[in-house]
């Protein structure tokens, strides 16, 4: 596949998730706001404002956060951009995700002034996360997986 092929290849991909995951966020928060509610021995949605980062890190560091999410989006396509050549679609794709859960955060800390969690499992003392959160550990476990494969192969 072309490098520009490659390249708008994870736009698209980028902006899929990124689109998904704002619309859905809103969906979500909107139909609690409206007092729909599950809870289960598992699972239950639970709106928390978080002004930190995962697991309530570094509350009220609304500005570095911020420009923590720029700096690492901007070299995760830094190097897709350095890398087209070489670089999987498989890796493309999971850095597009990656990208999109640190922009759906970014999006809610710049709108917001903080993070909307809603995601709780019931069934152990965990922290309340969201859809973006979800993007970003599916995206760092994959990049990981991918990473070892490659070194093992």
């Amino acid at each position: 596949m072309e490098k520009l092929s490659k390249f708008i290849y994870m736009v698209v991909c980028f902006v899929f998730f990124l689109l998904t995951d704002l619309y859905l966020s809103n969906e979500i928060i909107r139909n609690i706001a409206n007092g729909f509610t599950l809870h289960n021995n598992v699972f239950r949605l639970n709106y928390v404002k978080n002004t930190g980062a995962a697991f309530s890190l570094l509350p009220n560091a609304r500005e570095f956060l911020i420009i923590f999410s720029v700096v690492l989006i901007t070299l995760f396509f830094v190097y897709v951009y350095k890398h087209l050549k070489s670089i999987s679609l498989k890796t493309i794709f999971t850095i597009s995700l990656l990208c999109a859960g640190i922009a759906g955060n970014l999006h809610e800390r710049i709108v917001f002034g903080f993070v909307r969690d809603f995601f709780e499992f019931t069934c152990f003392n965990f922290p309340v996360f969201n859809l973006s959160d979800v993007f970003i550990n599916i995206g760092v476990v994959i990049l990981i997986i991918l990473i070892l494969a490659k070194k093992t192969a």
